[in-house]
């Protein structure tokens, strides 16, 4: 039996009991059939994908959550949107941590924070690929989503993580990822930095390049990126203080050699691309001198570093 086929007998199935079952508890209804709608729970999401094409849909077994990219690519903005229907349509944009992203499926569904945060810690059962190691941090994915009032955190996440294994595909993520000499998390959590320290899209490549060049570089060099710093400690900014640089934090870059440990945000697919093909170049600095206007400045050169830095206090002190 194929999955379509096992899937359709599954919802037959349950069109015909007595009573539904309650949300989270689908596998307990009837033992005999509960490994049956596992299955089709881990299956339902690749099913409607190749059928839809551009519209990810996820049937589950009492709810429905869509994702339509083109309605993602016209820029809806983040604020949850009812339909006549009764659904909600709401865009989880790039670069968002995931402690944000729970909270903003929590308001828009009316779900308690604590319902997301306990399914988030269920890999396995949201799909997750192996090299994720159990964590959902980086692959939430970015995109417009369809709730209905029924919709279950898990079921919601799973689209999310639908959509990620969606965009790895796209981008060749493991295979690139060993083309340059790194794991496939590795790739995608330099892609949460790029994201995070990005103000555009067209410096990204640039951003990577830096990151590369100096996990690369002899002698060793350490990333010293604020915006792992600042994640450690769950704090929010642009710079760090040198209190938060002290911080004996696993993604303090400043204090140790390398990546942290894994990503922290989830980028979105020119993340991704930037990680896996950076723009060729010797820079190992950067700063982004004028945030206002998202100007950022490449150099190789320490001195010039020091200029460009100064050029951010200036603008910042006069902004």
């Amino acid at each position: 039996m194929n999955i379509e086929d096992l899937l359709r007998e599954t919802l037959s199935d349950m069109a015909h009991e007595e009573q539904p079952p309650p949300p989270g508890r689908f596998f307990q209804v009837n033992r005999s059939r509960s490994r049956r709608r596992s299955l089709v729970l881990a299956a339902a999401v690749a099913v409607t994908v190749m059928a839809v094409g551009s519209t990810l849909v996820v049937q589950g077994l009492s709810s429905q959550v869509a994702l339509s990219k083109d309605f993602a690519e016209q820029g809806s903005g983040e604020t949850p949107v009812e339909t006549e229907q009764g659904q909600t349509i709401l865009t989880v944009r790039e670069g968002l941590r995931l402690s944000q992203i729970l909270e903003q499926l929590s308001t828009a569904t009316g779900r308690p924070l604590v319902e997301f945060e306990r399914a988030a810690k269920d890999g396995r059962a949201l799909g997750l690929p192996a090299y994720a190691k159990g964590a959902l941090e980086g692959f939430a994915f970015s995109g417009t989503y369809e709730v209905s009032p029924t919709s279950s955190p898990d079921e919601i996440l799973a689209a999310m993580v639908t959509r990620f294994n969606r965009a790895a595909e796209d981008s060749d993520l493991v295979d690139g990822a060993r083309r340059v000499g790194r794991t496939p998390l590795e790739i995608l959590t330099i892609a949460s930095i790029v994201q995070a320290e990005s103000t555009n899209k067209r410096d990204m490549p640039k951003i990577a390049q830096v990151i590369h060049n100096r996990l690369n570089h002899t002698p060793e060099m350490k990333l010293q990126l604020d915006s792992t710093v600042l994640y450690g400690l769950n704090k929010f900014g642009i710079r760090g203080s040198n209190e938060d640089l002290k911080s004996r934090s696993r993604y303090n870059t400043y204090a140790r050699l390398g990546l942290p440990p894994g990503p922290i945000c989830n980028p979105g697919a020119d993340a991704i691309e930037a990680a896996l093909k950076p723009d060729a170049g010797p820079w190992l600095f950067f700063v982004t001198t004028d945030p206002e206007r998202g100007v950022t400045k490449f150099t190789d050169s320490q001195s010039e570093f020091v200029k460009l830095v100064e050029e951010y206090n200036k603008n910042r002190r006069t902004g």
